[in-house]
């Protein structure tokens, strides 16, 4: 009984109320003609009963967030292991989720850079290395003489919890004041921090004022800053801004400063590293020319989308007033159409006069106002409205003259210049993770690196060479790790979530999957059964609804469901096991007889692939 899964009186949907034994540890092909009644048995029956389970096992707290399941139409389910369903879904739709964030491989990646990563100047391009004390020194007192300086250490970055036990450790080393967030408090105040919230702690260590005789007290300060916060210190400098210096990096001639490299800086999901343009995305939604402005042989009176103009013919606008000042300014005739409008007076109107002041005169029934100011520009204007409206039904009147646009900060690379910086080889992470899967593969595979960079990224080429090659040998080596996951296929999706699964090493598992082959070139067909049989050889059970003849001959075991759909279906017809090329016929005779009885079969001319690879059997029964 262990060895099988044995299903009794199974009535879901329009299954007949089949009994059947499915043998685990094989890969088992459920076939048959659509809506036969396959999905219902692997789904809704097999899959259903294992979540629900699994479900159940959980204690009282955490089901009342995953709620209730309902019990699948069958009498028993007996030897049923963990289910994992890899269906014909796509992965998230996040715009933050990628190919190599759904397969962990970019966390890996991740770690490699900041254990092996070389940092080299965003600006000069010159290689970064430590910066000593008495640089930092020499640095600072290089500014003005006179110049109010705070020195601080920034003893959390970026993290969430309360940290009173922290404050109260840094109060009794003496210091008094902190900065939480960029407000200054005393450590003897009251303070209340959201542990859900991430926060950022700076111990103010002195306040000085630059001239040459602090040399000794700042050098103090500097160590003692450092020395509580892993050789990273910040200068803040009285009215011109602050900046950060590090023990650890720095280039020494444009000051560019770097801290220690962590893994959550190449992370375009972290405050860290992602770029504080985009946030992370690589794209913004923006005002588009194109959609504002859709027929540019009308004028500017009826040609400008949401902003007005289609009101200006019927009186006094603001937008009317707002164009005939600007083109009474310039010398423009804007009764033109827009293609014939001179193209520096459009980039006016669109995006804005920038310093130069324009004569406006607005006259209504309340009278005349006149006023001198820059015009904003009407992209401009646009995108100030959809930020600020409250809205729903604005913001979504605005999103239809808007496009997705680069990001002009990191051009679609979602990470801040100074993450961009750091190399392994001659690539930074964002060029590696555009690269075709099998090119990443043999990049990381001809790396010249020295006897000490080895030793410490053995472990993480081990792991980031065979999680590639797992995709590779799903047929996906031509994806790269940057292709956001919304825009994947069902069946790219399914086979990455495969792939997945075979690197996270699972055994005494239940696989259901649904048509794996879809969306799979023929040539590459083998590839997957490969897979296939991968899993299944680390001590797990594939139940794969197919119509896929290879897939089917490549099974240990087939079952065929039917003889017809709907109502006509919902019979196990046929069991066979390829390797003893044996066909259990002692449960689908009845069936057969019905189907036969009602003259069905004979009209469909049409057989299915599983009737094909039954072959004798459904010659000699229809």
């Amino acid at each position: 009984m262990n060895d099988k899964i044995i299903i009794k009186n199974a009535k879901e949907h329009n299954l007949k109320n089949i009994s059947i034994q499915i043998p685990k540890d094989k890969m088992v092909v459920i076939t048959g003609l659509s809506g036969s009644g396959k999905s219902s048995l692997a789904f809704d029956t097999i899959y259903a009963e294992g979540q629900r389970r699994y479900v159940e096992s959980l204690s009282s707290y955490a089901r009342q967030f995953l709620g209730m399941m309902e019990k699948p139409n069958v009498e028993s389910i007996e030897g049923l292991s963990p289910a994992i369903s890899i269906d014909q879904k796509t992965t998230s739709k996040n715009p933050r989720s990628t190919v190599g964030t759904v397969t962990e491989i970019y966390d890996y990646i991740r770690l490699l850079y900041a254990r092996i990563g070389v940092p080299y100047c965003p600006s000069c391009g010159k290689k970064i290395e430590k910066q000593t004390l008495d640089q930092i020194v020499d640095n600072v007192l290089e500014h003005e003489e006179g110049t109010k300086i705070q020195i601080l250490s920034p003893i959390i970055r970026a993290k969430k919890g309360e940290y009173v036990k922290l404050l109260e450790k840094m109060q009794k080393e003496g210091f008094v004041r902190v900065r939480i967030d960029g407000e200054m408090f005393e450590l003897t105040d009251d303070i209340e921090m959201d542990r859900n919230k991430k926060h950022n702690i700076d111990i103010v260590v002195d306040r000085l004022v630059v001239k040459e005789d602090i040399r000794n007290r700042l050098a103090e300060s500097i160590e003692t800053a450092m020395r509580h916060s892993d050789n990273l210190i910040k200068v803040d400098f009285v009215g011109e801004g602050e900046k950060l210096y590090s023990g650890n990096y720095a280039c020494p001639d444009c000051g560019v400063s770097f801290e220690e490299l962590t893994p959550r800086m190449f992370s375009f999901n972290n405050p860290m590293g992602a770029c504080p343009e985009c946030t992370g995305i690589g794209y913004l939604m923006r005002m588009d020319e194109d959609l504002i402005i859709p027929d540019k042989s009308k004028t500017l009176y009826d040609g400008v989308k949401a902003f007005g103009s289609s009101n200006m013919k019927r009186g006094d606008t603001m937008a009317k007033m707002y164009f005939e000042s600007i083109a009474k300014h310039y010398g423009v005739d804007i009764k033109k159409p827009i293609k014939k409008l001179p193209r520096d007076f459009l980039e006016k109107i669109l995006y804005g006069t920038g310093d130069e002041e324009i004569d406006f005169e607005y006259t209504s029934t309340a009278g005349t106002r006149k006023f001198t100011t820059p015009f904003e520009g009407v992209l401009p204007t646009l995108d100030r409205r959809y930020r600020e409206t409250k809205s729903d039904g604005m913001r979504h009147f605005y999103e239809m003259y808007m496009s997705e646009s680069l990001c002009r900060c990191c051009h679609g690379a979602r990470l801040k210049k100074e993450v961009l910086s750091v190399k392994v080889g001659d690539k930074n992470i964002n060029e590696l993770t555009d690269m075709p899967i099998h090119k990443v593969k043999d990049y990381l595979g001809n790396l010249e690196l020295t006897s000490k960079e080895k030793m410490i990224a053995e472990l993480i080429f081990r792991e980031l060479t065979a999680r590639l090659q797992f995709l590779i040998d799903v047929g996906l080596e031509y994806l790269t790790l940057s292709r956001s996951s919304g825009t994947l296929s069902g069946g790219e999706a399914q086979r990455i979530r495969l792939a997945t699964q075979i690197g996270s090493g699972l055994s005494g598992v239940l696989y259901i999957l649904d048509e794996p082959s879809i969306g799979l070139h023929q040539r590459d067909n083998d590839k997957l059964l490969e897979t296939l049989k991968k899993l299944r050889d680390l001590g797990n059970t594939l139940i794969v609804v197919e119509h896929d003849e290879d897939t089917m001959y490549a099974a240990d075991q087939i079952i065929d469901i039917g003889p017809g759909a709907g109502v006509h279906g919902g019979n196990v017809v046929a069991q066979r096991n390829s390797r003893r090329n044996q066909v259990d016929f002692r449960i689908c005779d009845r069936a057969i007889f019905e189907w036969k009885k009602e003259n069905q079969c004979a009209k469909n001319k049409k057989k299915s692939k599983s009737r094909q690879v039954f072959g004798d059997y459904w010659g000699n029964r229809t």
